[in-house]
């Protein structure tokens, strides 16, 4: 999140540029907040559902059947700059506007209640003029998701109630807001605000089930009652701002009702403007879910941690060693696109993912550094999750000899080093759970010859003695950034592994950013976690000034707040899905790594 000046930056059709979103979230949900007051995306109740709010992926244009994007914008009627910044150790977010003649401030919140989320969607939004007085346009219309719903208003008592299929909700305001126009889609107003005035409007919704209607002071309260919450979570933990600021925005991707962690809050994002590679995030990915984990709890929030890891072993029980997962739990391969012009013109936009159709081996050696790590933290396995765990092994052991579709999820299947890795990584963490009490033993000796006999099939199939270099896969030219987490991963070839990192820099890297494999120049952006793994790679591996000077020409590049998934390495705009859990996870243990 930046703090520098800013006019507005929206253009003609409507889109805003990525980095101009910060994120608010309270565990079930997340809503992209533009720094022009606008909401453009907020999924209603949950991460996974249907938009309420969609002009991220419309911008300004009129569909086919009439309809228009769904928002709820707040904006100064004058020419306006702004800035904005996260309440320091919170996930509350304060924006100025500043215009000629006066200055406020609009203070935004997913709120939570004294005992935690609340059992229903509140919105709100407090403006506060700090100087003058200033002018607002309100404006709440709804997506109509996609085509398949058609919005309609009603009214009980004084309130005025909308329904989007089973979705119902409040919108809320005081006396001075004047309605200039509503009707079954958008409701239009004006607001005018004194100096030292404050006003405060809300949304309030919930999907097929009573809804709550709060009284607006106990809305705006809620408000600073959130904030000290997330700040009293934050100060639980020794870190530096940097990393605080990262774990605040895995928190956001947390979903409380069930564990799981979602790889990104946002679906159809493009990795290229005007690109086909828009996929749906809003998914717990094996990989993801067990960065997020050890994240935790090498920062100490072991309560997240036990949740998360608690639902991923419940899954991998229930449903085998799979890719990604149903934020509810469970599978779901399909997937289904929609008529919408998409993120500047980028389609298709699509909701669901076709990775829970593919075999990644990555899946292996993700769960067990993550069971390793908790019971690092002098944590228990129980005796369901240990046999698990052991089936999983004994699986890791027959199946790594085959080609899978590697951490990229490619479609074309192959002997991806980095996939053999994560094999060698499993059976090595196996055989420590062995050792340590926390796995049977019966098959230990089995985990330990294989593993061997990996690292062995490693060195033999997948070094390029000419390029100096782990190659991509066997035969291949390709270089892949991924292979710098098998230092993280203790993989025992430390000589070759430093000079992999050279190579990767020297081929996959530009101007401090990387891409995720050899050829992708033209296809995407950079791939942020890709360049924080360079940084803990290097930290690890001795490097340390390497390391602070790479990490802070990154924090220049990103700034402060949440992150995306790629960045044009050209002018440093924004792609892909945001805020991106892996940026996050790789950011944070990058700076940990430099402690």
């Amino acid at each position: 999140m930046s703090t520098t000046l800013r006019s507005n930056r929206r253009d003609e059709a409507g889109f805003m540029p990525l980095d101009g979103y910060g994120a608010i979230g309270e565990g079930r949900s997340v809503a992209l907040t533009a720094e022009d007051g606008g909401i453009d995306w907020w999924c209603v109740p949950n991460m996974d559902s249907p938009p309420l709010f969609d002009r991220l992926l419309i911008g300004s244009d009129t569909l086919p059947d009439g309809s228009q994007a769904g928002h709820f914008s707040i904006t100064p009627t004058r020419p306006f700059r702004t800035i904005r910044n996260y309440r320091p150790g919170s996930n509350v977010l304060e924006t100025r506007f500043i215009t000629d003649d006066a200055e406020a401030m609009l203070t935004e919140s997913l709120n939570s209640g004294p005992a935690g989320r609340l059992p229903w969607a509140e919105l709100a939004r407090r403006i506060d003029v700090l100087r003058g007085t200033m002018d607002f346009a309100v404006t709440l219309r709804f997506g109509h998701r996609a085509g398949c719903r058609s919005p309609y208003m009603s009214s009980a008592g004084p309130h005025m109630l909308f329904h989007v299929g089973g979705v119902l909700g409040a919108f809320l305001y005081g006396d001075a807001l004047a309605i200039a126009s509503h009707d079954d889609s958008c409701i239009c107003g004006t607001v005018t605000i004194p100096e030292g005035g404050q006003e405060i409007l809300a949304i309030v919704a919930g999907a097929d089930e009573p809804l709550v209607i709060p009284d607006l002071r106990a809305i705006n309260a809620r408000i600073d009652a959130s904030d000290r919450e997330w700040r009293d979570w934050s100060a639980l933990f020794d870190e530096d701002r940097f990393v605080i600021r990262h774990a605040l925005a895995l928190k956001l991707l947390l979903y409380s009702p069930s564990g799981a962690i979602a790889a990104a809050a946002t679906s159809s994002l493009p990795e290229r403007i005007g690109g086909e590679k828009n996929y749906d995030y809003r998914l717990a990915w094996v990989r993801d879910a067990g960065y997020t984990i050890a994240s935790f709890l090498q920062i100490g929030a072991g309560a997240e941690a036990k949740a998360a890891l608690t639902w991923l072993l419940r899954q991998l029980c229930l449903h085998g060693a799979q890719v990604c997962f149903l934020l509810e739990g469970g599978t779901d391969g399909q997937m289904r696109e929609f008529d919408l012009p998409g993120y500047r013109g980028s389609r298709p936009v699509v909701h669901g993912n076709r990775a829970a159709d593919q075999h990644q081996h990555g899946i292996y050696g993700d769960i067990f550094e993550t069971v390793a790590a908790f019971t690092r933290a002098g944590n228990i396995i129980d005796a369901r999750s240990a046999e698990t765990l052991s089936h999983l092994a004994d699986e890791c052991a027959d199946r790594w000899r085959e080609k899978d579709s590697g951490t990229w999820e490619l479609p074309e299947e192959q002997h991806y080093t980095m996939s053999k890795i994560s094999c060698w990584q499993a059976l090595s963490r196996a055989v420590e759970l062995a050792d340590t009490g926390h796995l049977p033993t019966t098959c230990r000796d089995r985990w330990d010859r294989e593993r061997v006999r990996v690292a062995k099939w490693i060195d033999a199939n997948c070094w390029d003695e000419a390029k100096r270099t782990y190659i991509m896969y066997p035969g291949s030219e390709r270089l892949d950034a991924s292979i710098a987490l098998a230092v993280r991963f203790g993989f025992e070839r430390r000589n070759r592994l430093a000079l992999t990192l050279d190579a990767i820099d020297r081929d996959l890297g530009t101007g401090g950013l990387h891409y995720r494999y050899s050829g992708m120049e033209q296809e995407e952006g950079c791939f942020l976690a890709c360049s924080f793994w360079m940084v803990e790679a290097r930290a690890l591996m001795g490097q340390t000034e390497a390391a602070r000077h790479a990490l802070a020409r990154l924090k220049t590049i990103c700034g402060e707040g949440i992150l995306p998934e790629m960045i044009d390495p050209s002018d440093h705009s924004w792609l892909g899905n945001l805020p991106q859990g892996l940026s996050h996870l790789a950011a944070l243990q990058a700076a940990v790594a430099l402690k």
